[in-house]
């Protein structure tokens, strides 16, 4: 493959500040262990999330100009809806501030004790909303997804004989079911476009509403295009486009594939349901026409939603991927492949096969990252999917630690850095020990839970 080019220029920068190994380790002591309690000065590169941590274009920032801030009936609001509903073709569009709002919406509304809600794999936030609902989110990835080497193209896939069983077994009792495209817990995985026809069928046929979580839509039509027979000759936006006339409705974070810093919708087809979601939107985010964004959010969103599906920057942006799996495999550093759109995922149970589970072995790796190279990363693993059940750890069935890359961010020296530290982790992993929590949330405790080490 040849060398990764950016498809940009770059006209303004922001400095970062270096720090040394023993202030690291302070640093790490004073944030009880947690990369998300490290203030963000004190990192050099931040792989934390890929959410609103974008560079926007000067597209954009010129869109922010003429930004309509008018509390009802913004014209920025018509511009945005106008964008929104070209690419995923729903009929009613509501803005919200983020994703997660437009997950709370639908939870609040459609969830309830009783009702289980399937997917592929739920993220933090969405399992979080509906089982703070009452509800219980269920996880149908295909079987090909538990085998992190492999080089199955389509591993965000739903396995449809579960899913038919699962709806079969359930009936009346699923509200709406979903997939997320690309499946961020399982790799940054994309959906095929055969398995959400097979989907959406599926869902039909048991009368149940189809909601696509759309926070990295882009990234999966750009997979569907290099992968999937038929689709080599689309554009990207028509493979989006194909991809919504399947569903009922979506969840969107902008702060993703939209290049926004915030932001974010949900857009249905469903009258009813529409009406009742902008009437909670009120109590919670505000008007419809606003919903918890500036006018200038909006202007500048619409602008990135267009930008998000030119294929340079879709190339560039998961070549950046693979040129990272591809030479901390060459390592030995053991990783979900094949890459997926957004992030790098490294196996850190392989990493650190001294550590049980119940250490955190990708809390630690988190950890080592930072204290070696001042690299932040996020843990996908125990703390995050994990539960204490009676001060028993019940651990999740996969100990990941994602590398989530900011949208035309870094450039491929700060990609060589990182490499540059895993190999210094690989020499030192023997010497490694685990961790503990000391204190944490009932609900998403990855966030602000405090670590100490076993010893």
């Amino acid at each position: 493959m040849p060398e990764i080019i950016e498809p940009f220029r770059i006209k303004a920068v922001e400095p970062i500040r270096s720090t040394t190994t023993d202030e690291r380790c302070q640093i790490l002591a004073d944030a009880h262990y947690n990369p998300f309690l490290i203030h963000a000065d004190d990192v050099l590169i931040d792989l934390l999330t890929d959410s609103g941590t974008s560079a926007m274009s000067a597209a954009q920032w010129a869109a922010v100009m003429v930004g309509d801030e008018s509390y009802a009936g913004s014209r920025s609001f018509y511009r945005f809806q106008e964008k929104v509903q070209e690419i995923f073709g729903f009929n009613f569009v509501i803005p919200t501030h983020q994703g997660r709002a437009a997950e709370k919406l639908l939870a609040t509304l459609l969830g309830g004790p009783g009702h289980k809600i399937p997917n592929n794999n739920h993220f933090d936030t969405t399992r979080a909303n509906i089982e703070y609902s009452g509800a219980e989110a269920i996880d149908l990835v295909c079987s090909e997804a538990k085998d992190l080497g492999s080089d199955y193209p389509f591993k965000g896939n739903i396995d449809i004989p579960r899913l038919r069983e699962f709806l079969a077994a359930n009936r009346g009792d699923v509200p709406f079911g979903m997939v997320t495209i690309t499946n961020n817990a399982g790799g940054g995985q994309p959906v095929s476009m055969a398995n959400l026809r097979e989907i959406s069928a599926t869902y039909r046929e048991f009368g149940v509403p189809f909601i696509i979580d759309s926070c990295r839509f882009a990234e999966n039509a750009w997979f569907i295009k290099q992968r999937e027979p038929g689709y080599g000759h689309k554009s990207p936006k028509e493979i989006a486009q194909e991809i919504f006339s399947l569903a009922d409705g979506a969840t969107m974070s902008l702060k993703k594939d939209g290049f926004g810093n915030i932001g974010g919708f949900l857009a249905l087809n469903e009258e009813k349901l529409a009406e009742q979601c902008r009437n909670l939107l009120i109590l919670t985010e505000g008007f419809p026409t606003y919903g918890g964004m500036a006018g200038r959010d909006m202007e500048a969103l619409a602008v990135g939603l267009e930008e998000t599906l030119q294929e340079d920057y879709l190339r560039y942006r998961v070549r950046t991927v693979e040129y990272v799996v591809e030479r901390l495999n060459k390592l030995g550093v053991q990783t979900v492949r094949p890459a997926g759109g957004h992030a790098v995922y490294v196996d850190a149970r392989s990493f650190y096969p001294q550590l049980p589970q119940s250490a955190f072995p990708a809390q630690v790796l988190v950890c080592e990252l930072y204290r070696h190279g001042g690299i932040r990363g996020v843990e996908i693993g125990s703390a995050m999917f994990g539960r204490s059940v009676d001060g028993v750890e019940i651990p999740a069935d996969k100990e990941l630690v994602r590398l989530a890359m900011p949208r035309r961010v870094y450039t491929q020296a700060h990609m060589n850095y990182m490499i540059e530290v895993f190999e210094v982790l690989l020499k030192e992993r023997e010497q490694v020990s685990g961790l503990k929590i000391l204190k944490q949330a009932p609900i998403l405790r990855h966030f602000t839970a405090w670590f100490e080490p076993l010893n």
